[in-house]
This record gives structure tokens, sequence and C-alpha cells, in this order.
């Protein structure tokens, strides 16, 4: 039996994002995990308001950042000003000090202000010239990129794209879908009228309860034996880590909670291990000159690999 409370979430956030029911509910267990998502695909699908039928359907505080080559890493932060008025410096919190935080096409800046990023999504805080700032809890990085234009884009370096629980992409919509999109747009986007069906205490409740859900030793041995096997093949040149197997535990536990199970059973591993696994994989040049693909890796593995 599903959990009912999670599914309003998901139909409240379907009101404005349509015909994606599987991209809602990966962005729901990012942040049941406390989590940070990736999306990657190209323009006007949907991401930024997918992000922001989150915020606002769990009355989340929420902010963007345009990723551009000009940006500071001060301008994630924040940074210390001189106050006239004290006489001293006072700390002026960035936008990184929200509960969802959309960056918007992160490529676009330089590694500088991207590393800016990297301890509020791995410790929770932010360090400013010696001092120490909690982000708001829940916190979540929601990321996006455009997988088509690379003049001017700065890639992420492996070890922040690793701090992503999943990468994920929207995908273009059916007709019938696209018409409705078109058509309830007329007037005024639906995302304007969106109302909470959650507020931050029950978020902060169920990630809780994530953690509670039982994980057997055969499925542990399952999520450990998939991610080091992708290690061990030779048309891959860097396989995934630790971080991995802990992500896809977390994320499994997520969906179990998501269809109201208390453990977690080996279909939740296999549905997200694409998710979880293909921005960790990097393949050798001869696969990439196969046309190989970190998805076609992973599909290999579940098919050499047995499910306990």
């Amino acid at each position: 039996m599903v959990n009912v409370e999670l599914t309003r979430l998901i139909e409240n956030m379907e009101k404005v994002i349509i015909g994606k029911t599987d991209t809602v509910k990966l962005l729901i267990v990012g942040l049941l995990t406390n989590g940070h998502i990736l999306i990657e695909d190209v323009p006007g699908l949907g991401k930024t308001m997918l992000a922001l039928s989150l915020a606002k359907s769990i009355n989340a505080d929420f902010k963007r950042i345009q990723f551009t080559p000009d940006l500071l890493p001060t301008d994630v932060t924040g940074g210390f000003v001189y106050s006239p008025k004290t006489g001293e410096f006072d700390f002026r919190k960035g936008p990184v000090f929200t509960n969802i935080l959309l960056a918007d096409e992160i490529n676009r800046t330089t590694p500088r202000t991207q590393s800016a990023l990297l301890e509020s999504m791995q410790e929770y805080k932010v360090s400013v010239e010696g001092k120490t700032f909690p982000v708001p809890q829940p916190f979540m990085v929601v990321a996006t990129q455009n997988p088509i234009e690379y003049m001017g884009t700065y890639p992420l370096p492996e070890a922040q794209i690793d701090r992503f629980l999943m990468k994920i992409n929207m995908g273009y919509l059916r007709t019938e879908e696209e018409i409705k999109v078109v058509s309830e747009q007329k007037m005024v986007h639906p995302v304007e009228d969106l109302k909470a069906v959650m507020d931050l205490d029950r978020v902060l409740k169920f990630q809780e309860d994530v953690k509670k859900i039982d994980v057997s030793s055969h499925i542990l041995k399952y999520i450990v034996n998939m991610v080091s096997a992708t290690r061990e093949r030779e048309d891959v040149k860097l396989g995934a880590s630790p971080r991995a197997s802990i992500s896809l535990m977390k994320a499994s536990s997520a969906w179990a909670l998501l269809e109201g199970r208390d453990y977690v059973i080996p279909d939740d591993v296999v549905n997200l291990l694409p998710w979880v696994l293909k921005h960790r994989i990097i393949l050798q040049p001869r696969a990439l000159i196969a046309e190989k693909t970190p998805e076609f890796v992973i599909s290999e593995l579940l098919k050499q690999t047995p499910i306990p």
C-alpha cells in the first residue's frame, strides 16, 4: 500500500509537471534522503518548474542561482560586509542558505565557483573566513545542465558530480500531454496557484523514517556487488565509489517508503540503479569509440549479477 501523504505530494506536483510521475518520484527520493539531484536535459522541458513545484508543495524556502562565467563563490555562499553603523563586518548570507537551491546550468560557471557548493552538499554547512554557518534543514541542491551546448561550459569535476545522489532527465512529452501543458498555461502558469500539502517538519520526520527502513544483508550484498562490479570491467576507466553504494542503499530505502513498505526489495535497487550509477562511471576511450554508454554498462551488469 502506497504512502498516502507522499502520494498526495506526488499528485500535487503533477498539477504542474504533467506526464512525469517517475521523474517526480525520483526528485522526492532525493528530498527524503537529504540528497542532491542533477537534472541533465535540453532547455524548455520543465527542470526549473520541477524544483519549484516541490518547494511550493512542502512550503520550503526556494532560491535560484543562474550560474554564469562571471559568478563568484561569494555570490553563492555570501560573505562579510562592512557595516557603517557598528563599525564591524557582518556576515551576509548567500542564496545557498535555503531549503531547496536550484543551481541552474551549473556547468556554465568556473570550477572555482562550482566548488563553493561542495561543503554545503557534503557537510551541510558553509565556511567563510574561518567561521562556519549551518545551512537550513532540510537542504537540497537541484542542479541542471544542458547536454547539447558545451561552448563556454566547465564540466563538473568527478569529486563534485559524485556528491549528487542521482542524475535524472525529464524527456519530451507525448502529444496529448504537451497539448494539456500548453492549454493550461494560456492564462497563468499552474505553479502560481500551487498550494503546500506538507510542511518541513513532516519532511524531516519522513527523512527519519527512511533511516528506519529495513535493508536485509542479502540486499546490501547485492548493492555492493553491483557497485563494485563497475570497477572490474575493462571498458570502464573509473567505476563507482563506496559513496555510490551508500547512495543506492539510501535511495532504495526512500523508494520503499514511497511504495508504503518498511523494507527494501530487489526491484527497488534495480529501478534506481541506473539513476544512481550512470554519472559515476567513466568509460575507457576505446569504449566511447565503440559508442558504449554508462547505461549500457549498467544494463550488462544487471544481466550478469544474480538478483537475491
